[in-house]
């Protein structure tokens, strides 16, 4: 019995994504519609929305949509891309591990700024003045 294709707006109710979402990764290659309907409809087979699930958690780890691309398509030709994608993985814990290293020297500089910090010390000008004078328009 073959399953029957599914509409865009069902691709993404099932996916969880918007229906902009799913068009965009349609359109850069990403997942490919099967056919459209008769009313011009882009049809998807159901195994497309697995194929969201993966992208969608690919995309959480940032991985570009042209690495996104590649491993999908080794994925569909029925190879194993386990070690593509545990590269992937391993480049943006990387990554991470390197922002965070930067963050915390940034939240260093922060801190020490912070302790040094001095209040002004001298008098606000009050309404009277000459500096406050000055400042207020002519009539």
């Amino acid at each position: 019995m073959e399953v029957p294709a599914l509409r865009i707006g069902q691709v993404a109710q099932a996916s969880g994504l918007p229906v902009k979402t799913v068009r965009f990764y349609s359109d850069e290659g990403l997942i490919h519609a099967a056919g459209r309907s008769q009313g011009g409809y882009r049809l998807f087979d159901p195994e497309v929305v697995a194929e969201l699930s993966l992208i969608r958690a690919l995309r959480t780890m940032d991985v570009p949509l042209p690495e996104l691309k590649r491993i999908l398509d080794v994925r569909r030709e029925g190879q194993c891309n386990c070690s593509a994608l545990k590269s992937s993985i391993q480049t943006r814990i990387q990554s991470i591990d390197q922002r965070l290293t930067e963050l915390v020297a940034m939240k260093a500089e922060l801190v020490q700024l912070l302790r040094s910090w001095q209040e002004c010390g001298g008098l606000q000008p009050n309404e009277g003045s000459a500096q406050v004078r000055s400042l207020k328009p002519l009539r």
